[in-house]
């Protein structure tokens, strides 16, 4: 099973050379951390950076250079700031080639869940409402369950939706399925992970080709 961690460099695994990589809040933060060293990507955040590098290291942290969840960040070389509105328009304009977004639901369609709980305050949807619109490349990292043990991977989603049918791909901390016409394809399982315990903390449809490789870290 993986932690949160794990989940970030499974999915840093995806980011391929010369990419343009959206993260949202949460556990994608994680995942500048992980890409490869012999690739080139630039990472955006919606706030009105583009070039963004790992977390800084304690006491290296620069208050005035911070992502869209507010946390301290680094800057690469040849990293260019800019306001709302033009960082939306590169969201908008389809000029990010792969969003990487936490949720607390994914529907077997690809809907989405992500940014509100009936009877919690909320600030609003957000930048994530432009980001799961535009984006043709989204991959979603969460949890497979909630803390009640509940899964989070279902026929319909039961929060109110961010996105419809636009999810590409989930990585859990049990699995990687790839959302697909017919419901969630188990493309890797975890390890130490079986597939009747992927079964059983699906809700969703689940499909099963052959044997699950154990995906690598």
């Amino acid at each position: 099973m993986l932690d949160k961690t794990g989940i970030a460099k499974r999915i840093a695994k995806e980011v391929q050379d010369g990419y343009y990589v959206n993260l949202g809040i949460g556990i994608p933060t994680l995942v500048a951390n992980y890409v490869r060293d012999d690739i080139e990507v630039e990472f955006q955040s919606e706030n009105g950076i583009l070039g963004m590098g790992p977390f800084p290291f304690e006491g290296e942290e620069d208050a005035d250079l911070i992502n869209a969840g507010k946390q301290t960040i680094t800057a690469l070389p040849g990293a260019s700031f800019f306001d709302s509105s033009m960082s939306f328009s590169m969201i908008r304009g389809q000029h990010v080639d792969l969003t990487i977004l936490g949720a607390m639901e994914v529907a077997e369609n690809g809907d989405i869940a992500n940014w509100k709980i009936p009877g919690k305050m909320v600030k609003g949807m957000g930048g994530a409402m432009d980001l799961v619109a535009s984006a043709e490349n989204i991959i979603v990292a969460m949890m497979h369950t909630n803390r009640a043990g509940d899964s989070k991977l279902l026929k319909k989603c039961s929060l109110p939706l961010t996105g419809v049918g636009c999810v590409k791909k989930v990585v859990t901390n049990l699995a990687v399925l790839e959302v697909t016409e017919n419901g969630f394809k188990l493309l890797e399982r975890a390890p130490g992970v079986s597939v009747e315990e992927i079964q059983k903390a699906t809700e969703g449809t689940l499909i099963i080709d052959g044997e699950i490789p154990e995906m690598s870290i």
